[in-house]
């Protein structure tokens, strides 16, 4: 598909404005990315994956902790912070036929490693993904790509 910004101007607007209040948020832009990516392999975007993993290595990080996101809860890599981070956003994207997706335990234990702020800025950063879900499975950008040049125009 085209770029939506061919048809949506505006949306230029309300997108830089978000990514750059991650950017300059308290959550460290490793812990970000790391949940993006998680994000994205629950999603099933090839998009996602990729541009959060080659977002992983510029940033340096270690081949082992970018890998081992897919199985993080069995993995020695990720700090506590960083685990609270995944499993909030897995049980964001995971349907849970037998109740809340978000208990309040799995809140209280992310609120040890998180203020208020931080936290805000961590649900954000998994609102971020939820914005740009349709039109990463639906459009399919090209992976790889950078922003504004990821599309077929």
């Amino acid at each position: 598909m085209p770029s939506p910004l061919s048809f949506l101007p505006e949306m230029a607007e309300v997108a830089g404005p978000l990514h750059q209040s991650l950017t300059n948020g308290p959550i460290p832009p490793t812990t970000i990315s790391l949940l993006q990516l998680r994000a994205g392999q629950i999603l099933g975007s090839t998009y996602f994956t990729i541009r959060e993993t080659n977002n992983l290595r510029k940033i340096g990080e270690a081949e082992e902790r970018i890998t081992a996101v897919a199985t993080w809860r069995d993995a020695t890599y990720f700090t506590d912070a960083e685990r609270v981070a995944l499993e909030l956003v897995e049980a964001v994207l995971t349907p849970n036929p037998s109740g809340e997706r978000v208990p309040d335990e799995l809140y209280a234990r992310a609120s040890t490693h998180y203020d208020d702020r931080a936290m805000w800025s961590l649900i954000m950063a998994i609102a971020h993904i939820g914005f740009f879900t349709p039109a990463a499975l639906i459009a399919k950008p090209i992976p790889g790509m950078p922003p504004g040049q990821n599309y077929s125009d």
